[in-house]
């Protein structure tokens, strides 16, 4: 999954109005973000495969410290531990560490199983992404309703707040799009590298929500 990770952040501002949204994004895509990572540091292995699907051009061989479930739960641990400590805010530390976990959930949904419940162990996935206009469908739904949460949620603090709002919206409606009919990546270390942008969105959204207020 990739736009729905997003949606669910932006949707869960609502429970936690004093969580940044570049943080919210943040644990929603922490597996993502370390991703990279590891597969530029040899620590996980994907490949990339011929497919007239383009959603399983990828074929995740090994990635147990980043997408396994008992991980999710590790990271979940310590992110939302990390922030609830150096924040002060317990409420916040359990909605960050729950989206962390709600990573795993979602990938769940759509890959094709080759999620290991552990590292080492059996793999599971319900296949969405089998289904490209269906996984679409679905994506897009939840981006949608997220936009909606935290657009009732929120105000604009100046003018900077609305149209940085809409520019997040229509840059992740860009690489959703790009994600589905873009050629496949030449290479595994040009695809880690180009993850590693993915580190920008956080900011952004940090950004976005500096100009703009709970109400």
């Amino acid at each position: 999954m990739f736009i729905g990770h997003y949606g669910l952040a932006l949707a869960t501002k609502r429970a936690a109005p004093r969580v940044s949204l570049g943080t919210l994004i943040a644990a929603a895509q922490l597996a993502d973000l370390i991703w990279p990572v590891l597969l530029l540091l040899g620590l996980e292995r994907v490949r990339i495969v011929p497919n007239q699907n383009p959603l399983l051009t990828l074929s995740f061989d090994s990635y147990p410290w980043t997408h396994s479930l008992l991980m999710a739960v590790v990271w979940a641990v310590i992110a939302g531990g990390g922030y609830a400590a150096i924040r002060g805010d317990r409420k916040g530390g359990v909605v960050v560490g729950l989206l962390v976990v709600s990573h795993w959930v979602l990938d769940w949904i759509t890959h094709i199983p080759d999620l290991p419940l552990y590292p080492g162990g059996p793999r599971v996935g319900l296949g969405l992404w089998q289904s490209m206009y269906g996984t679409m469908i679905v994506e897009a739904a939840m981006f949608v309703v997220g936009i909606a949460v935290y657009s009732r949620v929120t105000r604009s603090s100046d003018r900077t707040g609305r149209w940085a709002l809409w520019g997040f919206v229509a840059l992740l409606a860009v690489l959703f799009v790009a994600n589905v009919y873009a050629p496949p990546p030449t290479s595994v270390t040009g695809l880690a590298w180009g993850a590693l942008a993915g580190w920008l969105i956080p900011l952004f959204g940090w950004w976005l929500d500096r100009h703009r207020a709970t109400v």
